[in-house]
């Protein structure tokens, strides 16, 4: 068994503002960024709350997220998520 899956933290974002691919690339290229961050998924929902999952070495900061967000464009975490 590998030791690498219990030191990972997953999360998942409901983030709104992604109308395309070029959106959902620009948002995983900036959360990517982040250190610790190894993978992300987005679910892109064209208009609505896309599904934007991040696997990291240990949980993000909401602000870190936040930040990442708004460098990329104008994308922003839902309410509740």
């Amino acid at each position: 068994m590998s030791s690498e899956s219990q030191s990972t933290a997953r999360a998942t974002y409901l983030v709104t503002g992604l109308t395309c691919d070029h959106c959902a690339r620009a948002v995983a290229d900036e959360l990517r960024s982040l250190a610790g961050v190894s993978n992300v998924t987005v679910q892109l929902v064209p208009g609505g709350h896309s599904a934007v999952t991040v696997v990291s070495a240990a949980p993000l900061t909401a602000a870190a997220v936040v930040a990442a967000l708004d460098e990329a464009g104008e994308y922003q975490v839902a309410n509740g998520s």
